[in-house]
């Protein structure tokens, strides 16, 4: 080490200094998007090559989970070369992994931009490592509301800009890359879930935002998102103007995780769904369920999809059940009917549920008249053989009716009730087919 007073040091001791100082200098040249190492030590012998893909460097250097070495997703990649598009001298630190490592080395990265060129120097040096493997090691990432925001920048709508730039999974740091919102948003568009994609563009039009938000407001809405790791997300986008001028139109964007929260509520919602469409005895589908099954069915056949056959099947003399041995025995009777009509639609294109008393309707989708009608003989003859609990044997008398192009849902649905009257009539535990 050069030992002399500091006043005698000239440009070559400096030169000398940094050579022994620093681990890496790498030249770049933004227009051809190419890197040349000056010098390396240490882990950037090994991080960095000669020369090479200044995008590829940029992908190394901080494009990855800021715990692993893992890539994002490729949709994401788009954002390389505005993530290596510096606004002057500009300094973050870095964590890399090192092919086979899992323990993370901490480097410092300054940029110097050259003057009047499209060209910069970038200086890296490796921090003393011990403190930071130790608590990358031994920490667990906390759940709190701060890193539940994946993203956020600051917009300036009237300049066409971004700055501070932040992605929380790369780095708690932000970047102040070279991207204007217009570029931005027709990129991330990309990782919107499709039915989402308009909405996203519509809200954040520059156009829109300055008409639908004043100084001071904010604004969301909730969509699936595309991860860094490629799995959509239910995130919350957030939109809010910062309180000025009213010819100002500069905006905070911030990207919030509510995955778990969605996924919770939307679980709970299907419990509550499946209580209002299920009916408590039998299990089966209620009478508001299967009027939707029955329409969506209708819609779907005369829209060139496969054909409907509709089903009404009713306990002969129940009245008689529910006088002689009571109402609970009743339920009883439903509750096991419910269950052969349950297993016998199981593994076929039908819908089963309880229309109303007595009444069970099934839809059977994809099957000719023929395979309707045996499908019907079959359930008759389970039911006619099973013993019920306290009554002993019961039959059914069933209805049968396939959909007809013309066919309105009255007319399908008269169709079948009349089949199903014209088996009892005609003596109980019979099939009709109209």
């Amino acid at each position: 080490m050069i030992n002399k007073p500091i006043t005698e040091f000239t440009d070559e001791d400096m030169l000398d200094l940094i050579h022994v100082n620093v681990d890496a200098v790498v030249v770049v040249d933004k227009t051809i998007r190419k890197y040349r190492a000056m010098f390396r030590d240490g882990i950037f012998k090994s991080f960095i090559d000669d020369e090479g893909d200044y995008s590829e460097l940029i992908q190394k250097l901080w494009l990855h989970f800021s715990d692993s070495s893992e890539e994002i997703a490729e949709n994401y990649k788009a954002f390389t070369d505005y993530y290596g598009n510096f606004k002057g001298k500009y300094s973050r630190r870095l964590t890399l992994f090192l092919e086979g490592e899992e323990t993370p080395h901490i480097a410092q990265m300054t940029v110097y931009p050259i003057k009047d060129t499209d060209k910069c120097v970038i200086v890296m040096d490796e921090l003393d490592n011990d403190e930071y493997a130790e608590k990358f090691a031994t920490e667990q990432k906390v759940s709190t509301i701060q890193n539940t925001y994946l993203f956020s920048m600051f917009v300036d709508l009237y300049e066409d800009t971004t700055s501070s730039i932040s992605v929380t999974e790369i780095s708690d740091e932000t970047v102040n890359a070279t991207l204007k919102y217009t570029q931005w948003r027709l990129m991330i568009v990309n990782t919107i879930w499709p039915d989402d994609q308009k909405q996203f563009l519509t809200w954040t039009d520059p156009e829109y935002l300055k008409e639908n938000l004043g100084p001071g407001r904010t604004m969301s809405f909730d969509c699936m998102m595309m991860n860094l790791e490629n799995v959509y997300i239910w995130v919350k986008l957030i939109f809010s103007r910062v309180e000025s001028r009213d010819d100002e139109f500069k905006f905070v964007f911030m990207v919030q995780n509510i995955n778990d929260n969605a996924l919770e509520m939307m679980s709970t919602l299907k419990k509550y769904e499946s209580l209002a469409l299920r009916d408590s005895l039998t299990g089966l589908f209620t009478h508001g369920g299967l009027d939707t099954e029955i329409k969506n069915s209708i819609e779907v056949f005369q829209k060139g999809g496969v054909s409907v056959s509709l089903m009404m099947l009713d306990l002969d003399h129940f009245k008689y059940i529910n006088d002689t041995y009571g109402h609970a025995a009743g339920d009883k009777v439903l509750k096991n009917f419910g269950s052969i009509i349950k297993d016998y639609v199981e593994d076929k294109r039908a819908t089963a549920g309880r229309w109303g008393g007595e009444e069970f309707v099934i839809v059977l989708r994809d099957v000719s008249e023929e395979e309707a009608f045996a499908f019907a003989e079959d359930l008759r003859k389970k039911v006619e053989v099973t013993r019920f609990e306290t009554i002993g044997q019961i039959t059914c008398s069933i209805g049968i009716s396939r959909l007809k192009k013309e066919d309105s849902f009255a007319d399908i649905f008269n169709r079948v009730d009349k089949a199903m009257y014209i088996s009892k009539e005609e003596g109980r535990n019979r099939v009709t087919q109209l």
